[in-house]
């Protein structure tokens, strides 16, 4: 007797998609390029500042310095920039064409901010599901992506302070677009210090931008979104 096959059993039968990663690859070259820029721009930046000091009495060890004088650091810095601006261009336009910024980091609800602080100063670290940010990261990456934004603008003021004259005045003066860049530093370094700790103590999510980690689909998606909100309620 021939035994009738079922549909989803059949060579034909169309598969059910797998998803794309949670990093796609163009997410994750941009990311180690980043990181690598980063480390280029901050440690020649210290460089730059020692030459020139905005805090009284206030230096960076030369063991932190990339470049043994200033004009090796400003050479470096230079250099840095470009990949910089390029690398970030591709990135923000990345994340707003696929929809990922939206995705993401939207929205953000001060109720569930307060909820996650309280959580982590408990040691509760809710990251079983890495496809979801919890509220502080979501607010977290908004900040640094603000704050990247912020240093090329006072870092082009400060670097063409002649043809960019206008933007100096607007921003208050020379002096006080230092400050602004010096500042942006601070909150960059800060947003990296808490994303190295995390990255160390939740180790998959580093994996995962090395390998791309899971396959992510809108309903699995939606169903972590709707489990995180009943989470922080």
């Amino acid at each position: 007797m021939n035994q009738i096959a079922s549909p989803t059993s059949s060579p034909s039968a169309p598969r059910p998609r797998a998803g794309r990663r949670l990093h796609p690859w163009p997410l994750r070259i941009m990311h180690w390029i980043n990181a690598v820029v980063m480390l280029v721009m901050i440690t020649s930046g210290w460089g730059i500042y020692d030459d020139d000091v905005i805090i009284r009495g206030f230096y960076f060890s030369s063991f932190w310095r990339l470049g043994d004088w200033a004009a090796w650091s400003l050479n470096w810095h230079f250099a840095g920039m470009w990949f910089l601006v390029i690398n970030g261009l591709a990135y923000l336009t990345y994340g707003f064409v696929t929809g990922r910024f939206r995705e993401k980091l939207l929205p953000i609800r001060p109720a569930e901010v307060v909820q996650t602080v309280i959580d982590t100063l408990h040691f509760k670290f809710a990251h079983e599901d890495i496809t979801v940010y919890n509220a502080v990261q979501k607010l977290l990456y908004i900040i640094v992506i603000l704050a990247g934004i912020s240093q090329v603008v006072t870092g082009l003021a400060i670097w063409k302070p002649v043809q960019f004259s206008g933007l100096v005045s607007l921003l208050g003066g020379f002096q006080t677009v230092r400050v602004l860049h010096f500042a942006g530093m601070a909150v960059i370094v800060g947003f990296l210090i808490v994303h190295v700790a995390l990255a160390l103590l939740v180790p998959k999510t580093l994996w995962a931008m090395v390998a791309g980690g899971p396959r992510v689909t809108p309903n699995n998606q939606a169903q972590a979104h709707h489990s995180q909100k009943g989470h922080t309620a």
